[in-house]
């Protein structure tokens, strides 16, 4: 496995700046956001190491130049937003930005995506099957004619009041993943598995490793911590925040051994991406940067 980190956590910093810091931490890897210019969403979100919207061939290949003369590997490049939103004018916006990320990742020869599938947070998880059915075929059509990959997160998108009901992300457990492949049979889409989601969700996240296996294409690691005191108090139907809250890997309730041997054991030798959203490290730089210091040294008991 090469270890990397989700580039988001570097909001401020430039592409080199970033790809430098990769570099001098020892990572192999990063999954580098491409969000539009200037169009910060949520946390973690909006953040554009990459312009696709501009990406020229001549810029295409100084960022190859660059990354490769920092023996680093761009894993995927990351969008992670809301195809399905119910918000016509809104949706329209991000499937037409969706596909210069693909584009972009075909013109850097990266070839693999990594976002969410989306939802329409007002309907059922049946309509918005069907409607999956509707909106995700032309993006598919496109990746496949550029040879692009796309892994979708296993993410709900449902952690605050602005999210709810529903979630902003359809493809959340694996009996929804099974109809997702089954109504869109395209080898050009698979998983971007992060196990914190199931932790919270309190469902198993090692038997969907052997289930999907020919179907996983990246991985976050990224880890959740679940408060049974605060569950006793609000229960399941509360906002999730209200009873779990995002950690560094090692910091929560994954068990790290046995996800890694578990993808050992699937023969997964593909990307593994940090994804830090600890709010105990967002104080300063510095400790921005501890996070992905600790996370590493703590990961790399597992990953060489």
């Amino acid at each position: 496995m090469k270890l990397g980190f989700v580039s988001a956590i570097l909001a401020d910093y430039s592409f080199e700046a970033m790809i430098d810091t990769a570099a001098r931490l020892g990572f192999s890897c990063v999954e580098v956001a491409c969000w539009p210019q200037g169009k910060a969403e949520r946390r973690y979100a909006g953040v554009s190491h990459i312009d696709v919207e501009n990406l020229t061939e001549e810029r295409a290949q100084e960022i190859l130049r660059y990354v490769e003369a920092r023996n680093i590997t761009i894993s995927s490049l990351a969008y992670y937003p809301n195809p399905m939103d119910g918000n016509l004018e809104a949706r329209e916006a991000t499937l037409r930005h969706l596909r210069k990320v693909i584009d972009a990742s075909q013109l850097l020869g990266v070839n693999l995506v990594t976002t969410f599938i989306g939802r329409d947070q007002h309907k059922t998880v049946e309509e918005n099957l069907d409607l999956l059915e509707t909106l995700w075929p032309p993006i598919l059509s496109h990746a496949e004619e550029k040879g692009v990959r796309i892994a979708i997160e296993n993410c709900p998108m449902l952690f605050g009041p602005d999210q709810w009901p529903g979630g902003q992300n359809l493809f959340t457990t694996p009996k929804i993943w099974r109809e997702v492949f089954r109504r869109l049979p395209s080898k050009a889409l698979g998983i971007n598995f992060d196990p914190s989601h199931f932790v919270w969700q309190q469902m198993d996240y090692l038997l969907p490793l052997k289930e999907f296996k020919d179907k996983i294409f990246h991985v976050h690691f990224k880890d959740i911590k679940l408060y049974p005191e605060k569950l006793q108090e609000v229960g399941v139907m509360a906002y999730p925040l209200e009873y779990m809250s995002p950690k560094l890997p090692g910091l929560g309730d994954v068990d790290w051994g046995a996800y890694v041997s578990t993808l050992n054991e699937i023969g997964f030798r593909g990307f593994a991406c940090i994804e830090v959203e600890d709010r105990d490290f967002e104080d300063t730089p510095e400790r921005v940067l501890d996070s992905l210091i600790l996370s590493k040294r703590y990961l790399e008991q597992f990953v060489i």
